[in-house]
């Protein structure tokens, strides 16, 4: 929600004038008042607004015409309709012409926030699809971070000023919180942005198949080798390496990384000419490496040389003000010619704000993209919710993301009686990095 819009309020009555300026002004917003619709599109015509609050019964031009004059010239200022004539046909009549809501007097001071409140989240999600719509016909590559909270704001501010220092990076966040997100802008900013950025998830090789996957190798490096192949290492030289889920890196390979950030060269498996490289390294945990480096699961010296600077990538219930926009984003990113929602109902925002979000964003993308799927209309209504979303119980007390991981694995391995396999196939990872998630979640001996 924006914390600090520009209001205009529409009222023919000086003291309810005065006194909605007040209200609006002490929670912070920029305050405009006028007394006519005249008035309001003369000031609507030369600023902007978030939101319009206007009363109906005006001198000259009513409200419901006002109304509509407001949804021509800016169609994404939402409209808040109050009346002392308190009507079911008019709120219907301004709900049909694109009115957010209708209030009637004398006000309910808790009411009307709750509407303002509700109506600028709304005016944010208009405002993304539109800019996202905008993008996307100019054919423009837009910074990959979606969110206009504070903690969103000043990491991409903290993301711009080391995109150009050309240090190593360790992001450190939630499974779903966008490290890829981060560490590809990271890379997008930098001067090697003209070079390639390549992602390696750690958790999902062997150590074998990860030697050969970051090096290359040579012809006949062992069997099935018929000709030689770059690496990763080798197709990203002058670019940016990204390490997702870098706890998960095995101790042997640990130390080849460590010895290619010390000497800035490497061999292909089964090679004996030393290949130079110049590569910028970024990587992502969601966990605590620092614990691991006790443990003795990942090598201090390694941490050292890869935690230069550290990002934390925040969980989505800690900028909950970033889900409309997220939501319109996501919509937007996944809409087709036959699917495509262009408004959200409050009933869903409202549960989708009190929603944990265990998954964090890549579940509201996922949210957003199974809601595309079902809808039957334009709206996003909230039987397009997964039912265990819309049927929570909000006085259950919430749980961390290792337990909410934990109750799922279990529930996947008793549907699949233990078979590892299936498990993760269902799971949609490999066999190794269920293996291992197991294993930190102390449930390997429980199987």
């Amino acid at each position: 929600m924006i914390s600090h819009a520009n209001i205009l309020i529409v009222e023919d009555e000086a003291i309810a004038r005065d006194n909605l300026t007040h209200v609006m002004t002490e929670a912070g917003h920029m305050v405009v008042a006028v007394s006519s619709g005249t008035e309001a599109l003369q000031k609507i015509g030369k600023q902007e607004f978030e939101l319009v609050l206007t009363d109906l019964m005006l001198p000259g031009m009513n409200g419901i015409e006002l109304l509509e004059h407001i949804k021509e010239i800016q169609p994404s200022t939402q409209v808040i309709v109050i009346t002392g004539h308190a009507s079911v046909d008019t709120a219907v009549i301004a709900m049909q012409k694109g009115a957010h809501s209708y209030i009637a007097k004398p006000l309910n001071l808790d009411e009307l926030r709750a509407q303002v409140f509700n109506a600028l989240e709304r005016q944010a999600l208009s405002v993304e699809v539109l800019r996202l719509r905008q993008v996307l016909e100019e054919g423009k590559q837009d910074f990959p971070l979606v969110g206009q909270s504070d903690q969103i704001i000043k990491l991409k501010k903290t993301i711009e000023q080391l995109a150009h220092m050309d240090c190593n990076v360790l992001i450190q966040g939630e499974t779903g919180t966008g490290k890829e997100l981060i560490a590809r802008g990271i890379h997008m900013l930098s001067p090697r942005s003209q070079e390639r950025f390549m992602a390696i998830n750690c958790g999902t090789f062997t150590a074998e198949l990860m030697d050969k996957e970051l090096f290359g190798h040579e012809r006949e490096a062992f069997t099935g080798a018929q000709r030689g192949q770059k690496g990763i290492l080798e197709v990203a030289n002058g670019g940016t390496v990204f390490f997702d889920e870098m706890s998960e890196l095995p101790l042997n390979m640990q130390v080849k990384l460590l010895r290619v950030l010390q000497e800035r060269n490497f061999l292909r498996v089964g090679g004996t000419q030393e290949i130079p490289v110049d590569i910028r390294v970024v990587s992502a945990t969601n966990c605590d490496l620092k614990e691991e480096v006790k443990n003795g699961t990942f090598r201090q010296d390694l941490f050292y040389r890869l935690n230069v600077v550290t990002l934390s990538a925040p969980p989505l219930r800690d900028h909950r003000e970033d889900i409309p926009v997220l939501i319109g984003h996501f919509l937007e990113k996944h809409r087709t010619e036959t699917q495509s929602i262009d408004t959200i109902s409050q009933e869903t925002l409202d549960i989708l704000m009190n929603y944990s979000f265990p998954g964090n964003v890549r579940e509201l993308e996922n949210i957003s993209q199974r809601a595309l799927a079902l809808a039957r209309g334009t709206v996003f209504s909230p039987d397009l919710l997964p039912e265990e979303i819309r049927n929570i119980d909000r006085n259950k007390p919430l749980r961390t993301l290792e337990e909410v991981e934990r109750d799922h694995i279990e529930k996947v391995m008793l549907a699949t009686n233990g078979n590892k396999t299936q498990a993760a196939k269902i799971l949609g990872i490999d066999r190794v990095s269920l293996w291992r998630k197991m294993k930190r979640l102390g449930l390997e001996k429980d199987n």
